[in-house]
């Protein structure tokens, strides 16, 4: 059985190589209703808007990453309803929208979604990245977009989308980690389906940007969404994706209480790694060597091996080392 059909101003910081400053820029207004023209739509709307989590963000400005696709719309769409409300801590919504630089509608995708921040009120920005096609576009692209728009921006995930991306990460040979997944804290839409963003769209009068990328069988997550997940569930006789997200939260919980465990083991003392449980060491040395991307599990296993005085140094990657002396780990560049 497949799943259901669907039917359901602050500047960003320098992104670094190849981003050009914002082209664009419309700020804030009071943000309007723009989904509120058939009956009944505007109680539709406050219902999926109460499914998100907009209030654990606590700040006066909602910041959210629009491409222009269906998610990332119903992301803006609600935040701005959520913005209206009289207990919101929010009082303005921001959308930063970027161009990749790959696609020849790339001008005319961010004039759509500008023309929507218009119909709600909200305020605009465009960031101009210059990608060069080749080998892993994708990982890419999405590292130079989440630099572009920062570490604060929300962005418009849904549970289908953290579905794929448990078993994208099992594929990879993740552990714990990878079950948890993404976390919520920039992803108020984690509790609705695609579907339902579809629906937002429909509601606000929207036609979503399709990015052909979705649909190429050369990307991974293309090929869970349109095959691996479909087959699941077809094999489960029954929709997956609740039961992957809800094993994903539970997840999320336990790695939580891990590093809070882990964080009291010194990762530069090699008796301290010696003598903690296996998996808070892993964790403890995980969080000591990470930089934007945590370390390989063979990596991790080839320091704890210098703890345990198996060898005096190991490469972690990156130009870094991790050599002992009189029983002290210590990272060198």
């Amino acid at each position: 059985m497949s799943p259901p059909p669907d039917r359901s101003a602050r500047t960003p910081p320098d992104a670094g190589d190849g981003t050009a400053p914002p082209s664009s820029e419309r700020r804030p207004s009071s943000c309007s209703d723009a989904a509120s023209g058939a009956p009944g739509s505007s109680d539709e709307i406050e219902r999926l808007v109460d499914r998100c989590t907009f209030g654990d963000v606590a700040r006066p400005e909602l910041v959210c990453a629009v491409s222009g696709g269906a998610d990332s719309a119903a992301l803006l769409t609600l935040a701005c309803r959520f913005a209206q409300r009289n207990d919101s801590a929010a009082t303005a919504v921001t959308a930063i929208h970027v161009d990749h630089g790959l696609r020849p509608a790339g001008a005319a995708e961010a004039a759509q979604v500008e023309a929507l921040c218009g119909r709600l009120g909200a305020g605009f920005r465009v960031v101009q990245l210059d990608l060069a096609p080749g080998a892993n576009l994708q990982a890419r692209a999405r590292d130079a977009r989440h630099a572009a728009v920062g570490p604060d921006a929300l962005l418009g995930h849904t549970a289908d989308d953290q579905a794929e991306t448990v078993l994208l990460h099992l594929l990879r040979g993740g552990a714990l980690d990878a079950l948890a997944a993404m976390r919520a804290d920039r992803r108020p839409l984690l509790g609705l389906r695609r579907s339902e963003t579809e629906r937002v769209c429909e509601l606000a009068g929207y036609e979503p940007i399709r990015d052909p990328s979705n649909a190429d069988p050369r990307f991974w997550r293309s090929r869970v969404r349109h095959e691996v997940m479909p087959l699941l569930c077809d094999i489960a006789g029954r929709d997956v994706v609740p039961l992957l997200a809800r094993g994903s939260a539970l997840a999320a919980t336990e790695a939580d209480l891990l590093d809070v465990l882990a964080a009291d083991i010194d990762p530069t003392s090699a008796s301290e790694l010696r003598s903690a449980p296996v998996a808070l060491a892993r964790r403890s040395i995980r969080a000591w060597l990470r930089t934007d991307h945590p370390p390989d599990a063979r990596t991790v296993e080839r320091v704890l091996e210098v703890a345990r005085h198996t060898h005096r140094a190991t490469e972690v990657g990156g130009g870094r080392r991790v050599t002992r002396s009189a029983d002290r780990l210590r990272l060198e560049s």
